[in-house]
This record gives structure tokens, sequence and C-alpha cells, in this order.
């Protein structure tokens, strides 16, 4: 339950307890025990710790724009595409890395072959 600021003609400003449904409604002062109604109040940002402070922007950020581990520069390609990786591989035995040789890529050992049937399926 939050606790909501009410302000008292007679005693001046106090704090109660209530559940959101009561909200609105007006609270008993305490010390003299007249109707008060409630004020609304800014934030105490300033009263708290950095660290706190902090704390409560970084919920508020991860509550409206959750950050995913693939944001940045990074995640515009998958690992390993032929643009950021370096040097692109060339099939063995292929002209230019378009075609493969009439061997059917046979060549030097340890040289990328073309995948047979289904290239997303791990061998076993």
């Amino acid at each position: 339950m939050p606790i909501y600021d009410f302000h008292c003609d007679t005693c001046g400003p106090f704090a109660a307890l209530r559940s959101i449904a009561e909200r609105d409604r007006p609270a008993p002062c305490p010390v003299c025990g007249t109707i008060a109604a409630r004020q609304l109040t800014a934030p105490s940002l300033a009263l708290m710790s950095g660290e706190r402070r902090i704390a409560h922007a970084t919920n508020e950020r991860a509550a409206h724009a959750p950050r995913q581990s693939g944001e940045g520069a990074a995640s515009r390609h998958r690992p390993g595409c032929g643009c950021c990786s370096g040097g692109r591989a060339t099939l063995a035995g292929a002209s230019g890395g378009s075609a493969i040789g009439a061997a059917g890529g046979g060549g030097a050992a340890g040289a990328l072959k073309r995948p047979a049937g289904r290239p997303w399926m791990i061998s076993h």
C-alpha cells in the first residue's frame, strides 16, 4: 500500500498509508481528527542518495524501453557475416567463389565444401 500526503488546516501536513482504492478520499488528521484533503506533492528525488536515484532511473528506463542483448551496431548482422568478419573464404575449386569446380568442390584439405542436402542440420 502506498503512502499518501494530506494537509490538515489546523495541524499541517501528514502522511497516511492507504490502499489505492482510497487514494482520493479525505483522511482524518491523526492529531486533531478533522478531515484533511489529499495533497499532491512531487517525489522526493532531491532528498535521495545518488545511488538510489540512479536505481530509480534504471528501473523506469527498463520498464518503458528495456535493452536487449543484441542492441547496437553488432546486432545489425549475425555473427560471422561476410561484410563484418574480414576476408571471405571461398569454396574449394571455385572460380571467384561463386561456383563449384568440376570436381564437386573436392580440393585442398581443410577447404570449404558446398553443404549437402540440408545445411541447417548438424551431422551426427
